[in-house]
């Protein structure tokens, strides 16, 4: 009698740290190939996943998505996916000391936005709008958008002032996890404003609404991507990895609102 044995890869949550349950199949079946991935790469991962499995047919895709910061320190506690995709340079660079990554490379660039709900209660017309609104929701320090809209923030002192500044951190009533939470309190019309990625606001464009904020003092998040050194399918790994960096890849990306990098490897 064959018999099925199936792997889990599973984390206690700890604080910000969700359980993951990824399946390995073994014996017979398709090799599964474990990506851990931003939140923000959601749709754009979803929809490259069938073409990866068109090209490898004898594969299959499953995501953990969850903030970078999150992700990083699954793997740093043991959890073996063979794809690591961060917001930010921060976290990969973590893993890349501790030798646990494989030539991390960035495969798109993002831009924070400001998000209102649709109907815009607060009136908010423009990024300096955001010092009179009474409820701000931003991303955790540690989250690569929370990073990103503190530098933002620190910079605007030199188009407003520090006083701006100030009264702009007052408006913040609470900070999230990732960057889909933000996204969700806004849409939901649970606070007046967010700071997202642009690609996050373009999934919901029947629930919110976008504000720029100034190029002087915005941030391009660059978005890196690598194996795993201990990946389960290090041949699988890298093909992905190709993938998203070929022209195909990246014009999904773009497709979804990312600023596409250079194209790399095969169509």
């Amino acid at each position: 009698m064959n018999c099925r044995r199936v792997a889990l890869v599973a984390l206690v949550a700890t604080g910000a740290v969700a359980p993951l349950l990824a399946i390995r199949a073994s014996g017979g079946e398709a090799p599964e190939l474990v990506v851990f991935a931003a939140a923000s790469l959601r749709e754009v991962f979803e929809t490259a996943a069938p073409i990866f499995e068109k090209q490898h047919p004898n594969s299959r895709v499953r995501f953990n998505f969850a903030g970078s910061q999150d992700l990083r320190v699954q793997i740093e506690q043991g959890a073996k996916p063979d794809v690591f995709a961060s917001a930010d340079w921060k976290h990969m660079k973590l893993l890349a000391n501790r030798g646990m990554v494989v030539d991390p490379v960035v495969f798109a660039r993002n831009l924070p936005v400001v998000v209102v709900p649709k109907n815009n209660p607060a009136q908010v017309r423009s990024f300096a709008d955001l010092a009179k609104v009474t409820h701000l929701v931003v991303g955790a320090a540690e989250v690569p958008i929370g990073a990103y809209t503190d530098t933002i923030f620190t910079a605007a002192e030199k188009l407003y002032g520090k006083a701006f500044h100030e009264r702009i951190l007052a408006r913040i009533r609470s900070r999230e996890l990732n960057v889909r939470q933000v996204l969700t309190k806004v849409a939901l019309g649970e606070a007046d404003a967010g700071i997202v990625y642009r690609t996050d606001a373009l999934t919901m464009p029947a629930k919110v609404q976008i504000i720029e904020i100034p190029s002087q003092i915005n941030i391009v998040a660059a978005y890196p991507i690598a194996a795993l050194q201990a990946a389960p399918h290090p041949d699988l790994a890298r093909a992905f990895v190709k993938l998203v960096l070929s022209n195909d890849g990246q014009q999904t990306l773009a497709a979804a609102g990312f600023t596409r990098v250079e194209p790399q490897g095969a169509k």
